[in-house]
């Protein structure tokens, strides 16, 4: 049966907080099969025989809204999906004074937004853009970023559901994955 990871945006910020508990009965009351959760911020993985993660990310977003009462923007990834986007990271030159990100869309960011954010790069900041993953790097530590204190990013793509990742979760998302 196919594995995937549901990546929440809102989850356990901004004064939403839902115990990993309750977000793990939630997923299994829709059906969804050896369901975990993956560090308290909105990452869920679980099996399922759909193999339709567009039809994936509808279903738990509607579920989620009547549950919670508000809106749980939605990412579904396959294990191959995740495995790739830390191949395209492994590619970058990483430093461990370095941080590096991953915004995940529903789809390819239009021209709009990739204008916008490439109009933010400046020395420490750079994007990259492949499919529907934005990839955020940053030299130096995030907190030293311009862009993250002052919340630029989301500013940017604040017409596009998204979410953000650093690559420590996402490693810890497939190693979980990758176990089960």
């Amino acid at each position: 049966m196919p594995r995937y990871a549901a990546l929440l945006r809102g989850i356990n910020v901004g004064g939403h907080r839902v115990k990993m508990d309750h977000l793990r009965s939630l997923f299994a009351d829709m059906g969804l099969e050896d369901v975990a959760t993956v560090i308290a911020s909105g990452n869920v993985i679980f099996s399922t025989p759909s193999e339709d993660p567009s039809a994936l990310e509808s279903s738990i977003e509607k579920h989620l809204y009547g549950a919670l009462g508000y809106e749980v923007a939605t990412f579904v990834r396959t294990p191959a999906e995740l495995r790739d986007t830390l191949d395209i990271l492994g590619d970058q030159e990483h430093h461990p004074d370095h941080s590096v990100y991953v915004v995940f869309t529903h789809s390819a960011p239009d021209s709009t937004v990739r204008d916008a954010l490439v109009a933010l790069e400046f020395g420490t900041d750079r994007f990259e853009f492949r499919g529907r993953e934005v990839y955020w790097l940053m030299r130096g530590k995030v907190s030293a970023s311009p862009l993250f204190k002052g919340n630029d990013v989301a500013k940017a793509m604040k017409s596009v559901p998204h979410t953000t990742r650093n690559i420590t979760s996402l490693q810890k998302l497939l190693a979980k994955l990758d176990l089960e």
